[in-house]
């Protein structure tokens, strides 16, 4: 659309601007990793401020069409969000194949899963890991650090809790890679049979540390989630705190009607 055709549409320029360039990335004249024309590119094509292009280009990052790379500018995003489905994404059959939970959804979208582990290790257990955990706040647990990728980008980090008597009879726990079906897997194996596994979720803003590690645009949101792994004595195993890029993923739950 052109920038006489805009200025009569009814709405702030900005949102124009910004309804214009997301036709251009459905319809394809914006191709996925392609670059967003420069600040001064839009300014001179749509007669309007540097204000007015930045709160457009917001737009389309609100709307997860485009990311913003500090020095290096905006560019179309590539990469489909990934469904993860908690009804299926645990299920013992995966860990039996041999797969984690992040492997095999993953994989069943259509993309190429890596982690990167950052971290495994004693730890002081922080106030609401030790909680959780059923510990004393700074008592000794493990901590498992993770960064996952899908198709070489980024997309969350994780990192696992659990308590040092459960860690010491499970040696494997202890290894970057503790086996196939992760560490689920190991804890059932050495007795501690899962029966559920209960999130928190809530989303906010990133932090500067997850904006890079995650490669996030400025303001750009996140989704923390917090996970019990609950044995069938009522246990809670390992405590999962997730960080996960908010427009990389979507979350489906399935809720029984049934009392």
């Amino acid at each position: 659309m052109d920038s006489e055709a805009l200025r009569y549409s009814g709405k702030p320029r900005y949102l124009q601007i910004a309804d214009d360039l997301a036709e251009q990335i459905r319809t394809g004249s914006l191709a996925p990793g392609a670059q967003v024309p420069s600040e001064s590119e839009v300014m001179g094509r749509y007669g309007v401020s540097q204000g007015t292009v930045r709160k457009a280009i917001a737009e389309l990052r609100t709307a997860g069409l485009v990311e913003t790379h500090h020095g290096r500018g905006t560019y179309v995003r590539s990469l489909p969000p990934v469904r993860r489905k908690s009804s299926d994404r645990f299920r013992r059959c995966h860990r039996k194949a041999g797969k984690a939970a992040y492997l095999a959804e993953t994989e069943a979208a259509g993309h190429t899963p890596g982690v990167h582990v950052l971290y495994v290790g004693p730890t002081d257990a922080p106030v609401g890991i030790a909680e959780r955990l059923g510990v004393s706040e700074g008592s000794k647990v493990l901590a498992r650090r993770r960064r996952y990728f899908t198709d070489g980008i980024p997309t969350e980090e994780a990192t696992s809790y659990l308590s040092w008597p459960v860690v010491e009879s499970i040696p494997e726990l202890l290894r970057d890679n503790p086996g196939g079906g992760g560490i689920y897997a190991r804890l059932e194996e050495h007795g501690h049979r899962l029966a559920e596994y209960v999130e928190t979720v809530r989303a906010r803003l990133a932090t500067k540390q997850e904006m890079a590690a995650l490669q996030l645009s400025p303001g750009a949101p996140v989704i923390h989630l917090v996970r019990e792994a609950v044995t069938t004595e009522g246990r809670v195993v390992e405590v999962c705190d997730t960080v996960m890029a908010a427009d990389r993923f979507v979350l489906d739950y399935r809720i029984p009607a049934c009392d």
